[in-house]
């Protein structure tokens, strides 16, 4: 038995590997990515080709991942920098609230374990993300940052 929630209006690439527990709506999903378990990804999200998101992720509107990125098992992205319950007048909030700020995490990208990814960010192409980490700024490409806030720990060579 299947236990999986995919919306009809997902757009699902060839070969994509969807495992039970999973949550797709709105989303568009590349070719021979694989989604692991207890993964939600949201309306307008965009992921890539040939990308693997491990378990218990959380993918929200307004984020991009582009090709061969890796994300490990509980990141959470952020679209929304003054996330509220209700508005100015004291009522619940609705969608004309707030504002999408979009994220994209860019072609090669790791992000590790239990990352917290603040929005309007950009990920650079072959960066690494150390787990547990909050992004609370952009992550220059071919480099490597870690911790609370992250920070720049060095910068990948080329070729390794």
């Amino acid at each position: 038995m299947s236990h999986q929630s995919i919306a009809p209006d997902v757009k699902l690439g060839r070969d994509v590997t969807i495992y039970d527990f999973v949550n797709l709506y709105g989303c568009e999903i590349g070719d021979e990515t694989r989604i692991g378990t207890f993964v939600e990804i949201q309306r307008g999200a965009k992921v890539g080709r040939r990308v693997k998101v491990q378990s218990h992720t959380f993918i929200c509107e307004g984020v991009e991942i582009e090709d061969n990125v890796f994300v490990g098992h509980g990141v959470m992205f952020i679209n929304d920098k003054y996330p509220r319950a209700t508005n100015g007048a004291g009522e619940l909030g609705t969608a004309a609230d707030w504002a999408v700020v979009p994220t994209i995490v860019r072609r090669g990208a790791t992000i590790g374990s239990g990352v917290t990814i603040l929005c309007g960010l950009e990920i650079g192409a072959d960066a690494i993300v150390g787990a547990g980490s909050v992004v609370t700024t952009d992550v220059p490409p071919r480099t490597i940052v870690a911790g609370n806030p992250a920070r720049v720990l060095r910068t990948i060579e080329p070729g390794s």
